[in-house]
């Protein structure tokens, strides 16, 4: 049985992401209302085991909504993958008073928030990361942003593009999910979204695409890759020498992981906030909040965890027609 929360701590692991603020906002401020005591825990996980820990209260997270990254800043911790960490993080939190947890990031992440809620605090964790990635969600909190900084920086692509009648390839974020490339491919009206769930690596049809499209007088190639898959320069290099198109590749990287978040960012992760301090007031531990069906709901971890996800194979079909 969970034990009663009258203190709740909040940390953010792992990949930052837009809406962490909002989240540790909507943390602060909804415990303070149920009459809980809040801590921040700063750089994660290892952060808790250097009891980087810090008093917050309303104040203390004004302002912060509309502020992308995360305030309480965020780091990995190869010591907590450890049970000796674990267990250390778990004297911690008794140390300061903190009975209960949440902790806003990824699966790896959400893997040490099931740690410490088998060694008795109380824990609930959230899913932050721009990627998709977790299966027991719709909805993560970021990628919303992440999704309309992509959007907009390969429209400017295509502009420049468009100038120079050349190909662009286009790599785009999301480690090993392809969900970022494929909407902001769709949403561009990209000529190819090559993803990791579903790329086949035959160039040929690749190459054979870019020739009919110039056939048809089409002047430039939009191409979005997923990080995934990678390689972005060296494929690049391949089409400009089988096609004699001149073609450049760029990393948008890091900065679709920064920015003022979207209001559904804002929004959403405020709610999911919300959500996590209530369930730990009711007592409940071991659980992830999630979005599915247009209700904000809760798994078991190791079943989240359990959980796997795929692309959404009709919307993978449209990309293909469209892109046409």
């Amino acid at each position: 049985m969970a034990n009663k929360v009258n203190t709740i701590g909040v940390l953010t692991s792992g990949g930052d992401s837009p809406g962490m603020n909002a989240t540790i906002r909507a943390v602060v401020r909804t415990a303070i209302a149920n009459g809980r005591k809040v801590k921040g825990i700063l750089r994660g996980y290892s952060g808790l085991l250097a009891e980087e820990i810090i008093d917050l209260d309303s104040m203390s997270v004004s302002d912060i909504i509309s502020r992308g990254g995360t305030i309480l800043y965020t780091a990995r911790c190869a010591e907590f993958r450890t049970v000796a960490g674990q267990k250390k993080g778990a004297e911690i939190c008794r140390k300061h008073g903190i009975d209960g947890l949440v902790v806003i990031g990824g699966d790896g992440s959400f893997q040490g928030a099931r740690k410490l809620a088998g060694l008795g605090i109380n824990t609930v964790a959230l899913p932050g990361t721009i990627d998709l990635d977790i299966a027991c969600t719709e909805y993560t909190i970021g990628f919303d942003t992440a999704i309309n900084t992509a959007m907009e920086a390969i429209d400017k692509l295509r502009d420049t593009s468009a100038s120079h009648e050349r190909c662009s390839i286009v790599e785009v974020m999301g480690r090993n999910a392809g969900y970022i490339a494929l909407y902001c491919g769709i949403a561009s009206g990209a000529e190819d979204i090559l993803i990791t769930e579903r790329y086949d690596h035959n160039e040929e049809t690749i190459l054979n695409i870019i020739k009919a499209k110039r056939s048809l007088g089409k002047t430039h190639h939009i191409i979005v890759n997923a990080e995934g898959i990678g390689d972005s320069q060296g494929l690049a290099k391949r089409i400009e020498e089988a096609t004699g198109i001149e073609t450049r590749a760029t990393i948008i990287g890091h900065i679709q992981r920064g920015g003022s978040p979207t209001c559904k960012d804002r929004v959403y992760a405020s709610i999911m906030g919300a959500k996590a301090v209530d369930l730990l007031c009711e007592g409940k531990s071991n659980r992830v909040v999630g979005y599915r069906n247009g209700q904000f709901t809760d798994f078991d971890i190791q079943e989240a965890l359990s959980m796997t996800k795929d692309i959404d194979q009709y919307m993978y079909d449209c990309s293909k027609k469209l892109s046409r």
